[in-house]
């Protein structure tokens, strides 16, 4: 039996995020994504919202999601109408779910003010819209909306709205922390005067506009709370929602709540970038857990200290979530930082070796002009073949051109690039089109279907950079291939 349930709210929550957009597709693909990852719930939408979720509801039946239970959205029922006639109510019971959420109020200042009822109404039709789903579905989890709002400004109400939820029949009650602006003293505060008053499983869903929704979260489970609402990476409106992944791998790995399956967690960074890509976004390299960075070292003193021993600063084993240890070489290097790299390369240096003496004195002296070799890794190990006497000149530039022409109004501009270069002796010249000048240079030059690599140059002039970025590709391509085949043999 499992700790803490995870409540993915994703697809519906997270779709209220400023430039995220999933089509019917992506939701469909996410949803296997996260059923694969062992989500407790995946909640998929508003029904009646939107017609793609309607089409999701339907659709989704169709697919074999083992444990994982789709739970639909909506809202308590409407203070003119009665449960039974509610249409906001019927939508949900159409999308036909083994799980229905409820959000209602439960703050004061939204009683008065936004619904503009009494509090006893509210109270009233909490307790008839629950009722009413739970005798038509077989779990309902009741998301009292403001509840840490709504108990700071009344406690005694936003206590009543809690047991009005609990007299319906829900299973589940989730205090929310909707507005983001709570502490974890806050959170702490609240849940404690719950305790032998409301009987009811207790879940918890936190917004981040105070940068606290993963410690206001983790609060919530040491007070007891069993269920936890968030969305993957953290999106949603605003400032954004609970980031699972931090949560998770926080639960699991911090705590020792179990939540998901180890196996599963080392897929958390599969699944955080899989989201990513889904919603056209670049992932934050600086997320905890699963951004390229969360385990990168750049720092001669950090490097020399993992070298000894990965904990001296690592907080856990990188590889328990997916992701790696990274040693990033920039004019802070130390030794240690040389020895790690080349190491990764399959060179073999000692740290009195002359040649880590040049790297290190070429690579401050590079980044001392501009250069950043962080992200570009291969440009870094032709540097070391370099410092070891062993690089090769390929071929010599004998000149190149790269045009821009804009031919037609609405059209966009043409870019072609011609090349001339002297290998062995022989002239070789190519001509491209691309999508802007570097591209078009790109396309007269390289190209790996396999692999990617990352290579830098420096100059006052893009097209001058991006040549001797290019030319370090293709020696790194030729590098690379002439080293393959020297294992194969």
């Amino acid at each position: 039996m499992k700790d803490v349930l995870i409540y993915d709210t994703t697809l519906r929550d997270g779709c209220q995020a400023e430039d995220i957009s999933f089509t019917l597709e992506d939701k469909l693909r996410i949803t296997e994504k996260l059923a694969e990852f062992g989500m407790d719930y995946v909640e998929g939408g508003f029904p009646g919202s939107n017609p793609r979720d309607e089409e999701y509801f339907k659709a989704v039946k169709k697919l074999r999601l083992k444990q994982t239970r789709i739970a639909a959205f909506g809202m308590t029922r409407k203070a003119s109408s009665k449960s039974s006639q509610d249409l906001s109510l019927k939508t949900l019971l159409d999308a036909d779910t083994p799980v229905v959420t409820l959000v209602g109020k439960a703050w004061d200042l939204h009683v008065r003010d936004d619904l503009r009822i009494s509090k006893k109404a509210n109270l009233e039709l909490i307790a008839d819209s629950v009722a009413f789903i739970k005798e038509r579905v077989d779990e309902v989890i009741f998301d009292a909306e403001h509840f840490f709002d709504g108990y700071r400004s009344n406690p005694e109400y936003a206590l009543e709205c809690l047991k009005a939820a609990e007299e319906g029949g829900a299973d589940w009650i989730v205090l929310c922390d909707t507005n983001g602006g709570r502490l974890p003293g806050d959170i702490r505060s609240a849940i404690s005067s719950l305790k032998g008053v409301i009987k009811t499983p207790l879940g918890i869903h936190c917004h981040n506009d105070g940068e606290l929704a993963v410690a206001n979260t983790m609060t919530a489970v040491e007070m007891g709370v069993r269920q936890v609402q968030g969305t993957i990476n953290g999106i949603g409106e605003r400032c954004g929602n609970l980031n699972l992944c931090s949560v998770i791998a926080n639960l699991h790995l911090k705590m020792g709540k179990r939540c998901i399956d180890p196996e599963q967690l080392k897929k958390l960074r599969e699944v955080s970038h899989f989201l990513d890509e889904l919603a056209n976004i670049s992932p934050n390299k600086h997320q905890p857990y699963v951004g390229d960075s969360a385990f990168a070292h750049k720092g001669g003193m950090h490097v020399a200290g993992i070298l000894k021993n990965r904990e001296t600063y690592e907080h856990i084993d990188p590889e328990l979530v997916g992701n790696r240890q990274r040693v990033l070489v920039s004019d802070l290097a130390g030794r240690s930082n040389i020895l790690y790299k080349a190491k990764e390369y399959g060179v073999d240096l000692k740290s009195d070796d002359r040649a880590v003496q040049e790297i290190l004195r070429r690579i401050k002296d590079l980044e001392s002009q501009g250069y950043e070799f962080e992200a570009s890794e291969a440009s870094f190990e032709l540097l070391i073949q370099e410092a070891l006497g062993r690089k090769r000149k390929n071929f010599r530039l004998v000149g190149f051109r790269a045009i821009d022409e804009k031919r037609k109004e609405g059209e966009p501009p043409i870019s072609e690039a011609t090349i001339m270069v002297e290998v062995d002796g022989v002239l070789e010249h190519a001509a491209a089109m691309g999508n802007g000048p570097v591209n078009a240079l790109d396309q007269a030059e390289s190209g790996d279907k396999k692999d990617r690599w990352g290579t830098v140059g420096v100059s006052q002039n893009v097209i001058e950079a991006s040549w001797q970025a290019l030319v370090d590709s293709i020696d790194y391509k030729l590098y690379k291939d002439s080293k393959h085949a020297r294992r194969e043999a």
